[in-house]
């Protein structure tokens, strides 16, 4: 159960837009939440002494705005939660948390500037206050996260999968070896383009993951990925989808997304590689041509 709700919470995701975009995602929580206290009026919201109920409930939209504004920016400082082609659900659920977290806190102490006449400093009055802030932020934060939801459901791709080679060093289908160099001199890799599966950056060093006797293996070679999509550029089918990934259109077996970015499948393995949003265009353009 553990190891289901471990892999769950890994699984790609596209980033929410309010924490992809917090300038634009904080105007609309801010306008979210000052027509949603404006009209309804909820948690027992009142209007401080010397003003309007609608001008009570305006600073603290503003004030609020601001403060997920800090937060979504110091999130992006955070090593893991700063790369959001590499986003998963379990970081959309704690940046998500986070920022509800810094709205409840937030909401309470604006209460002793704009209510300063209130006796605030107290349990009831703080809990009210901070679960109020987080039942009615989670409202556009939630909005956001769920439009996604169709990521997490496969889109299958129709192919032919007789082009493919099964096993075997020698492929079915004539076909050049492929020479990769590396940084070291004495290091080389060889293997047929049916071979490679995707290959990964790792630091200084690139994965390879190939099939041969219809065993998936790992190569490493310490080369920079931008070096190694020099090396396969005259491969047409070889695609860079993401900043550390490059895989053989043809392997591809599944994706899942939209134009936010795609997770795909490939032959062979269940590891869900992420494709980039500024990659989706071209993925879907070459990818059609290889699975008819």
């Amino acid at each position: 159960m553990k190891r289901q709700i471990y892999n769950w919470l890994g699984t790609r995701y596209p980033q929410n837009f309010i924490l992809k975009n917090p300038f634009t995602g904080t105007i609309i929580i801010a306008l979210f939440v000052f027509g949603f206290t404006a009209l309804y009026k909820p948690f027992n919201t009142h209007p401080a002494r010397a003003w309007s109920f609608e001008a009570t409930m305006a600073l603290y939209s503003l004030l609020s705005g601001v403060l997920i504004f800090v937060s979504i920016k110091i999130l992006k400082t955070i090593k893991g939660l700063s790369n959001s082609d590499d986003w998963t659900i379990g970081k959309e659920i704690l940046s998500v948390f986070i920022v509800l977290f810094v709205l409840g806190i937030a909401i309470y102490l604006f209460g002793f500037i704009i209510e300063s006449s209130a006796p605030r400093w107290n349990i009831p009055t703080f809990l009210n206050s901070f679960v109020a802030a987080l039942l009615t932020g989670i409202i556009p934060l939630a909005f956001f996260s769920s439009v996604n939801y169709r990521y997490l459901f496969p889109e299958r791709i129709n192919h032919n999968e007789g082009h493919i080679p099964a096993t075997g060093l020698e492929p079915q289908t004539p076909e050049d070896l492929i020479q990769i160099n590396s940084q070291l001199k004495k290091e080389e890799l060889s293997f047929y383009p049916s071979q490679l599966l995707y290959a990964e950056s790792d630091g200084n060093y690139v994965v390879f993951y190939l099939t041969m006797n219809g065993v998936v293996k790992k190569e490493i070679i310490r080369n920079s990925i931008y070096n190694i999509e020099q090396q396969l550029s005259g491969i047409p089918y070889f695609l860079r989808i993401h900043r550390a990934f490059i895989v053989n259109l043809k392997k591809v077996r599944s994706k899942q997304g939209n134009t936010l970015g795609y997770v795909i499948k490939l032959a062979e393995t269940e590891l869900k590689i992420p494709v980039s949003r500024k990659n989706t265009r071209i993925f879907n353009k070459l990818s059609a041509q290889y699975h008819q």
